[in-house]
C-alpha cells in the first residue's frame, strides 16, 4: 500500500503502458469511445476517460477522500460544488475574505438562482454561527485566506456544520495537499484551484473537488449537465505535473518563511501577512492544522515607497495575474484578483492600493532578497 506523500504524487492513479512500457502515463486523446460490448461507456463530459478518472484517483489520495473530480478551471470547482447542494430558497454562509472570483459569483449570481447567502463577520465560531439560518444548507471557507492570509479553525467549521446539519466545503488552494488535508478534520468537499500548485508551472488551468463518493456523485451529477470538464491532454499534464508537487511546496515553503522574516524586518514595508510568523493571528492554529505554513504571504509598503515603481524595478521576481509556479510572482489584489470586489468591500476586508501579494518559487534566497532590495531602490527607497 502508497504510504509516503511523494510516492502517492509519483504513482497513485497511474496508468500502465501495456503495449509499450513506457515510464509514465499514456494519453488517450479520443473524444469517442465505443458503446456497444463494453462494461462502461466512456465519454469526456462524463469525468471517465482514462486519464480523467486515473487523475481522480491521485487527488483523492493526495486528499484522503474516497473520490476526486477534475474541472476545466477552478472557478468551474467551486461554482459546481456549490450548485450541487444549493437550491432556489436555500441558503449558504460563507467565510468573508475569500478569493475575488468566489465572492464575485454569490453576489453576482446566486439571486439569478434564488440562493441566499450570508457572510460572517469574522473568524470565530460565533461568526459563523450567528450567520446560519433556518434554510442554510452549505458552510464555505477558504484557508488560508485570500490575499490575507487569514486562518479558519477547521475543526470548529466542521463541528458548526455537524450541529447544524450542514454541508462543509474549503478551498485549499493556497494551502495545497502538501500542508493541509481538510478532510481530516471533518470538512466535507475540499475544493482547488489545480491551475495553481497542483498544476504548479503555470502553464495549465484546471479545478478539482475531492469529497466522499456520496458528495462526489452529487457534484458529478451538476458537472455532466454543466460540461465544466478537462481536455485530457491538460489532465495529462496535471498529472505529470503532481508527480512533483511535495517536493515544490517545501521549497516554497522554506522560501516563504525567510522571505517573511525578512520583510518584516525591512523599514521599506509596514505589515507583513504570514501564517508562519509568530504575531499572526492564526499562527497557532496553522501549526495545529498544517503541515506547513505555505509558499504564500502578502505585505504593504510603506507610504514613502511608489507600489508602481517597485514593480516596475524587479528582475527577478514576475509581477503576473496567477500564483504557486515554480518561478515567483506578485500582484496587486485590488488590481487583480480582487478587482470585482466593491471599493467599500475591499475597504472593510483589509485590502488597500498598497498590498502585494507575494508567491514564492523555488529560486535561492539571496537572490529573492537582493531582487527586493534593488526594486526598492529603483522606486526611491534610501534606506
Amino acid at each position: 500500500m502508497i504510504k509516503g506523500f511523494n510516492t502517492i504524487c509519483t504513482h497513485a492513479g497511474e496508468l500502465e503502458d501495456e503495449q509499450y512500457k513506457g515510464a509514465v502515463s499514456p494519453l488517450y486523446m479520443s473524444s469517442s469511445y465505443a458503446y456497444e460490448g463494453v462494461e462502461q461507456k466512456r465519454y469526456p463530459r462524463y469525468f471517465n476517460t482514462p486519464n480523467q478518472e486515473a487523475i481522480a484517483k491521485k487527488l483523492a489520495a493526495l486528499e484522503q477522500t474516497a473520490g476526486a473530480l477534475v474541472f476545466g478551471s477552478g472557478m468551474a470547482a467551486v461554482s459546481t460544488a456549490l450548485l450541487a447542494f444549493l437550491s432556489k430558497g436555500d441558503h449558504v454562509v460563507l467565510q468573508r475574505t475569500l478569493y475575488g472570483g468566489t465572492f464575485n459569483l454569490v453576489v453576482e449570481e446566486f439571486e439569478k438562482f434564488g440562493i441566499e447567502y450570508s457572510f460572517a463577520g469574522g473568524l470565530e465560531k460565533g461568526d459563523f454561527e450567528k450567520a446560519v439560518q433556518p434554510n442554510t444548507k452549505v458552510i464555505y471557507v477558504e484557508t488560508p485566506s485570500n490575499p490575507l492570509l487569514g486562518i479558519t479553525d477547521l475543526k470548529m467549521v466542521a463541528a458548526v456544520a455537524r450541529e447544524h446539519n450542514l454541508v462543509s466545503m474549503i478551498d485549499n488552494t493556497f494551502a495545497s495537499p502538501v500542508n493541509q488535508n481538510p478532510s481530516q478534520f471533518g470538512i466535507d468537499i475540499v475544493i482547488h484551484s489545480a491551475t495553481k500548485y497542483l498544476g504548479g508551472h503555470s502553464d495549465i488551468l484546471a479545478g478539482a473537488v475531492c469529497a466522499s463518493d456520496e458528495h462526489i456523485e452529487k457534484v458529478f451529477s451538476l458537472g455532466k449537465n454543466l460540461g465544466g470538464n478537462l481536455s485530457d491532454y491538460t489532465v495529462w499534464l496535471l498529472e505529470r505535473s503532481i508527480k512533483t508537487l511535495g517536493l515544490r511546496v517545501k521549497a516554497q515553503n522554506k522560501n516563504a518563511l525567510k522571505m517573511a522574516k525578512f520583510l518584516k524586518k525591512h523599514k521599506a514595508v509596514s505589515r507583513v501577512f504570514y501564517p508562519g510568523l509568530k504575531d499572526h493571528p492564526g499562527h497557532e492554529i496553522a501549526k495545529e492544522q498544517m503541515n506547513g505554513f505555505g509558499g504564500m504571504l502578502s505585505f504593504e509598503l510603506d507610504e514613502a515607497i511608489d507600489v508602481s515603481a517597485f514593480l516596475e524595478g524587479l528582475k527577478l521576481i514576475k509581477p503576473s495575474m496567477s500564483l504557486a509556479g515554480v518561478e515567483s510572482t506578485i500582484l496587486s489584489p485590488a488590481k487583480t484578483s480582487h478587482a470585482l470586489v466593491p471599493a467599500e468591500e475591499l475597504e472593510q476586508q483589509g485590502i488597500s492600493d498598497r498590498l502585494l501579494r507575494f508567491s514564492l518559487g523555488i529560486e535561492d534566497k539571496k537572490d529573492l532578497f537582493g531582487d527586493i532590495e534593488q526594486a526598492l531602490q529603483e522606486a526611491g527607497y534610501k534606506g
